[in-house]
């Protein structure tokens, strides 16, 4: 898990699962959500995740602070350190 429920940011809940299954919580996913679900997908597609079930509950997250909490939530989930070399 990463994030908050606060203004602005996005809590993002990664668990394992059968192909790459987003659910989407949020104010604006009408404008927004498909943005926010691709967002999501690269990012975990980045890291090399493609077996996961995603909770995301958005609260007018900007996409870097978005790819931030996914990759925050990917590291805890799978103990892979991405940002050393």
């Amino acid at each position: 898990m990463a994030g908050t429920l606060e203004s602005g940011d996005i809590m993002i809940r990664i668990a394992p699962g059968d192909g790459l299954k987003i659910d989407l919580q949020s104010s604006v996913s009408a404008q927004f959500g498909r943005q926010i679900k691709a967002v999501i997908t690269e990012t975990l597609e980045g890291l090399g995740i493609k077996d996961a079930s995603v909770e995301a509950i958005d609260k007018g997250a900007l996409d870097c602070t978005i790819r931030a909490r996914v990759t925050a939530a990917a590291v805890r989930a799978t103990g892979k350190d991405v940002w050393k070399d």
